[in-house]
């Protein structure tokens, strides 16, 4: 018994110091933390957030929208892309309270079930998915490129996409889908 008590006493010092020092990290971080007003999905959230924070890091941590993924934090795979005023961006490379006042749009506030958006039906319909990780930024940007200046030719959709990466390598199924629902679109509007 002395043995085991004479090695578990700087085993818990350690616990205690690091137990210590993370609740000065939290009273620092409170302490410069700002108020901001975020509009999410047609809703308004005031919070206080450290000035520091990613708008991605915001949606996940704090409003628990936890659609938009965290994949490479570097702006370089679209798996966390948002609507910032009808635009898509990478929100891990966005600070949340430069978008004050910004209509802001998560995968959670594209469609519900039973009330898909056509990119998200056609997604399902094109199995244009493999392990889902970074389906949810695939089809944010689909439902922006949607709007935006782009050709008709899978070339075309295939570079407005180019920000989105699938490690599963779904690409054609992602264009087919993307291609469907702006045929269909254009159809309609022809009819």
């Amino acid at each position: 018994m002395a043995g085991l008590l004479t090695t578990a006493g700087p085993a818990i010092t350690t616990l205690a110091q690091r137990s210590e020092k993370a609740e000065q990290e939290l009273s620092a971080a409170t302490k410069d933390a700002i108020p901001v007003t975020l509009h999410v999905n047609g809703q308004k959230h005031n919070l206080r957030i450290d000035p520091r924070t990613t708008l991605l890091d915001c949606l996940r941590e704090h409003l628990h929208l936890t659609g938009s993924k965290k994949g490479c934090d570097h702006g370089q795979c679209g798996a966390c892309t948002v609507h910032v005023n009808g635009r898509r961006m990478n929100s891990c490379l966005c600070l949340a309270a430069m978008y004050q006042g910004d209509e802001i749009t998560t995968i959670e506030g594209v469609g519900q079930p039973g009330n898909l958006h056509p990119i998200q039906e056609a997604f399902v319909a094109h199995d244009a998915y493999q392990c889902g990780y970074c389906t949810c930024g695939q089809i944010m940007s689909a439902v922006a490129l949607l709007s935006e200046p782009v050709g008709p030719e899978d070339a075309e959709v295939k570079e407005f996409m180019s920000g989105n990466i699938c490690r599963c390598g779904a690409y054609q199924n992602i264009v087919e889908a993307i291609q469907s629902v702006r045929q269909s679109t254009n159809r309609q509007k022809a009819g």
